[in-house]
C-alpha cells in the first residue's frame, strides 16, 4: 500500500475521512462542528507532516507526525491517525503505524508518545500494544464519549531503538 507525504491540496479529499472519524464522538476529542479550517490546521501546521495511504488512487488513510515537545521535550514524537471507515480493518492502521515509527525514526525522535489514547479504542490500543507501545499513564475519565460518558484515556510511549 503506498504511503506517501501529504499536500494541502489533499486536503479535499482528507475532510471526509476526518469528518466521518470525529462525528461518531468515540475515539477524537474534536466536536462533529470543528470547522474545515481547525482541520486543515491539524494537519498542515507549521512543524506537522502528514502522510497518506492510498489503494488505487484512492486517499484511504492518514496520519501526521510532530514533535511531541518543543526544545527540550522535541526529541520524542506524537502522531495522530485515522482511517477512511469504510477501509476498517484492511491492515491500513498497521501498514500507516510501522510506516510512522520509521519516519519517526529517520527524523531523529528518539521515541514516539500517544498523548491521549480513548481506552475504549480497542482497535487502536491493541495496534499500539502490538507495534511495542506500553500504556504509561491513565488519564481518568479525561474523555467524553458520546454514547458510554467519561471513559480513561492512556498515555502510550515506546522508544524507537526497540
Amino acid at each position: 500500500m503506498p504511503i506517501r507525504k501529504a499536500v494541502e491540496s489533499d486536503f479535499v479529499a482528507m475532510w471526509p475521512i476526518f469528518h466521518a472519524v470525529i462525528v461518531t464522538g468515540t475515539t477524537y476529542v474534536f466536536g462533529p462542528e470543528t470547522s474545515r479550517q481547525t482541520a486543515f490546521d491539524y494537519w498542515f501546521a507549521n512543524g506537522v507532516t502528514s502522510y497518506l495511504a492510498e489503494e488505487q488512487g484512492r486517499i484511504v488513510g492518514m496520519y501526521k507526525l510532530v514533535a511531541n515537545q518543543r526544545d527540550r521535550g522535541a526529541h520524542v514524537a506524537n502522531a495522530s491517525f485515522m482511517v477512511d471507515p469504510a477501509y476498517s480493518g484492511r491492515g491500513l492502521g498497521t501498514a500507516m503505524g510501522e510506516h510512522c515509527l520509521a519516519e519517526a525514526k529517520k527524523a531523529g525522535f528518539k521515541a514516539m508518545q500517544f498523548n491521549f489514547v480513548v481506552s475504549t479504542n480497542e482497535r487502536a490500543v491493541g495496534l499500539w500494544k502490538k507495534l511495542g507501545f506500553a500504556v504509561v499513564g491513565t488519564l481518568p475519565e479525561a474523555f467524553l464519549h458520546q454514547e458510554l460518558g467519561y471513559v480513561d484515556a492512556y498515555v502510550m510511549y515506546r522508544k524507537l531503538d526497540s
